[in-house]
This record gives structure tokens, C-alpha cells and sequence, in this order.
């Protein structure tokens, strides 16, 4: 016997492939590497279909972005980064028409409210504090990329 499914399930269950569907390429621009390898040891706890490419210099990240065919459907960024910080990256990228809709989430140290009094988040449409345990993490990815 088969199960009827109703058309708000059926929705909800099409939402959700969509948007599994969106995060599938997602770049990492973080200047620690342990941060980075933990980050993307969760992500692909997760998911190993999830392609995670990580860059550990803005600057270059920001280069091999402008030269990409195949860009990233999402991007985490640190803040704390030196030579370009997380907004000065924002700023710079979002010069570049190609690279201006793609969804960015700064990712750094400070909670939430400081990273607010720093203006941190002025450019980004979201925020997120780096959590301190990697079953944290996980959560956290799970619940941004809806898996």
C-alpha cells in the first residue's frame, strides 16, 4: 500500500532537495588550516558529495575567483585574516559583477554582538561565530545548508 503524501509534504520535501541542491560548491577562506581541515572533515560528515575547496590567502582566493569558470555556491570567509579581512574581501569582490551574488557567510572568533559593534557584519548577509567543538560545527553546517 502506498503512502499518500500531501501537497505541503510534497513541497517541503521538493524545498529541501532544492536547496541541498544550491550548496553542493562551497570555497572556505580561512588562514588557519587546522580551522579549515576541521571545517571541512564536518562538511563532509555531512555530505561527501559537497565539493569544499579551502583557500588559506584571500588574496589569491580572490584572484582565482575572478578567473573561475565554475564558481562556488557559497562562500565561508574569516574575518581574521591578514594582508585583506573578511570585509575589505567583501568589498573587493562585490566590485567584480560576476562575484557579486554570491552568497557569503563571515565566519570569525568574535560573538555575534561584537562582531555588531565592530561592524563586522555591515556587508554580509549573514553572520556566524565559529563554534568551539566540532559536534557544534556540524550542527551548525547542517542547519545553514539544510541537510
Amino acid at each position: 500500500m502506498q503512502k499518500i503524501i500531501t501537497i505541503k509534504e510534497m513541497v517541503y520535501m521538493n524545498y529541501k532537495i532544492i536547496i541541498a541542491m544550491l550548496y553542493k560548491n562551497i570555497l572556505l577562506i580561512d588562514d588557519d588550516n587546522d580551522d579549515a581541515d576541521v571545517f571541512i572533515e564536518a562538511l563532509h560528515s555531512l555530505d561527501e558529495n559537497i565539493q569544499c575547496l579551502a583557500e588559506t590567502n584571500p588574496i589569491k582566493a580572490l584572484e582565482n575567483l575572478k578567473r573561475s569558470e565554475k564558481l562556488p555556491d557559497l562562500i565561508f570567509l574569516d574575518y581574521h585574516m591578514p594582508v585583506l579581512n573578511g570585509n575589505e574581501f567583501l568589498e573587493k569582490m562585490r566590485q567584480v559583477q560576476q562575484l557579486s551574488q554570491i552568497p557569503v557567510i563571515l565566519y570569525s572568533t568574535y560573538p555575534e554582538e561584537a562582531a555588531e559593534q565592530l561592524g563586522i557584519s555591515v556587508h554580509s548577509k549573514r553572520y556566524i561565530t565559529k563554534p568551539y567543538s566540532f559536534v557544534e560545527l556540524k550542527a551548525l553546517l547542517k542547519h545553514i545548508l539544510k541537510l
